[in-house]
């Protein structure tokens, strides 16, 4: 279970973190003073500080940089008494996760702690280059032993302490995050910070803010200033993931950062120099969007310094028994359930004759489920959901006499409450998804970009969902039942 600490001497502070956090699966320990604080995070090992700016008798900023001391890769969420608060920006500028402003917002800090704790994670949990085949470990693996993950490790191998922009590529799903964190910890650069963005999931003004900051008063709600990831990240790792939904401002902007490593930020005119080292990430036929004007050339060739391709799961099938044995063990500790010994024979034929569109991602989706599902000790094909044994979960959703999507909930809900479902919040909402995104892009003539606009969400989720359930896109959308 994630830890967080919070160190201020304000219990009002302390009480309403620990309410704010009190439904989520992380632990909270608080403390009013430095001293006490600091050992905490030589003794509990937190996964992210809250560390109030103004302490009794010392500094916010003392203490950080004793924290950066015992652990550098430890985010630091600053408490201020004010949004302006000079010395919290520049605890950031220095190497501080962000800050909030008295009184705490409760969905902004749970935001925060999460996006931190994500940080953390890919920042401390080891990536093995390759495991062995008895080796037990925590966290997430880079498994595989296949022709052609071997030409990944050593891939990786030859361009980690290398000084160079790398450009990973791959499926949804492949394991793209997992190269990024096994080229950032074998580099020279594995005490700095790593931070990742994804550019697919915020839209193009946030986005712009996210990677360079802004200045007070520089677009509407921007009521204070807000240091970018790229000056969060001096001396880091930076991972871009999903690249190719940039747009052609931010485009230009990572180029010239790219080109000579300073920036300004948004609403600002003061050039801030930085070095950060760039691994970016992307689905997409970047060389495709070259040539339709979406992307720029000069970017991509500038990110594509070293290139990075991750084999689909379906063209590894060798690693599936690995990985199964991995996200096993993983998930019979995490759901406290021990007495899974394994898999049976049957249900493994099942698994390792799986297309697997959701590749590595899916797979541990898939292992989840089973455990949960499981009332012995040996996973047997009864206990694997309805895709891996051919059968398409979205065929409550079908298409009327007039060609339009239709749904019957109702149904749905019924058959899965008499199969004893122990997961039917998520089976109805992903029903409910794939009615949705089926209706709207039949509206659209599957115009991608139009529906992003209706839902309200950005276009890489909308391509996500399309591929998640198997919707074929074009002038007449239909859902694959294959």
């Amino acid at each position: 279970m994630p830890t967080v600490l919070v160190v201020d001497d304000d219990r009002t502070v302390t009480h309403l973190v620990e309410r704010a956090l009190a439904e989520t699966s992380i632990s909270v320990v608080t403390t009013r003073t430095a001293e006490e604080g600091l050992s905490l995070v030589r003794s509990a090992h937190p996964d992210v500080v809250l560390l109030d700016i103004m302490l009794p008798g010392t500094s916010g900023l003392d203490v950080f940089h004793q924290i950066q001391e015992v652990d550098r890769r430890l985010p630091v969420i600053f408490i201020t008494a004010g949004a302006g608060s000079e010395t919290a920006i520049q605890a950031m500028q220095l190497g501080a996760y962000d800050y909030v402003a008295k009184p705490l917002d409760v969905a902004q800090l749970r935001t925060l702690v999460n996006k931190a704790l994500e940080t953390r994670r890919m920042m401390s949990v080891p990536v093995a280059l390759p495991v062995s085949a008895g080796e037990e470990s925590s966290g997430d693996l880079f498994v595989g032993r296949s022709a052609e993950m071997l030409e990944v490790f050593k891939s990786v191998g030859r361009v980690a302490r290398q000084n160079v922009t790398v450009l990973i590529r791959g499926e949804s799903g492949a394991g793209k995050e997992l190269v990024a964190r096994a080229l950032y910890q074998h580099s020279d650069r594995r005490e700095a910070p790593i931070m990742a963005v994804n550019c697919a999931a915020l839209p193009d003004t946030l986005l712009e803010s996210e990677l360079f900051g802004h200045e007070k008063g520089s677009f509407t709600g921007a009521d204070r200033r807000r240091i970018g990831k790229f000056e969060q990240c001096n001396g880091g790792t930076l991972f871009l993931d999903e690249v190719g939904d940039m747009s052609p401002l931010v485009q230009g902007k990572v180029l010239r950062l790219l080109q000579e490593q300073r920036f300004e930020r948004v609403g600002g005119n003061e050039t801030i120099q930085t070095n950060v080292r760039l691994i970016a990430a992307t689905n997409r036929n970047l060389e495709e969007m070259v040539e339709a004007g979406s992307f720029r050339a000069d970017l991509f060739y500038r990110l594509n310094g070293v290139t990075i391709f991750l084999p689909s799961l379906k063209d590894r099938r060798e690693d599936v028994p690995l990985l199964l044995r991995h996200f096993l063990t993983a998930a019979s500790r995490e759901l406290s359930k021990p007495e899974i010994e394994g898999i049976s024979p049957e249900a493994l034929e099942l698994l390792i004759a799986y297309d697997w569109p959701g590749n590595v991602r899916e797979l541990q989706s898939i292992v989840r489920q089973s455990v949960l599902k499981a009332t012995g000790p040996v996973i047997v094909p009864e206990f694997l959901p309805p895709e891996v044994h051919g059968v398409t979960t979205g065929r409550e959703v079908g298409l009327a006499a007039d060609g339009q999507p239709e749904i019957d909930l109702k149904a749905f809900v019924e058959r899965r409450l008499g199969s004893n479902s122990t997961d039917l919040y998520a089976e109805a909402v992903e029903v409910m998804e794939r009615f949705l995104f089926t209706r709207v892009l039949r509206e659209t003539g599957g115009n991608q970009s139009r529906a992003a606009e209706i839902l309200g969400i950005t276009r890489g989720k909308v391509r996500d969902r399309i591929a998640a359930f198997n919707i074929s896109v074009d002038t007449n959308v239909s859902i694959d039942e294959n």
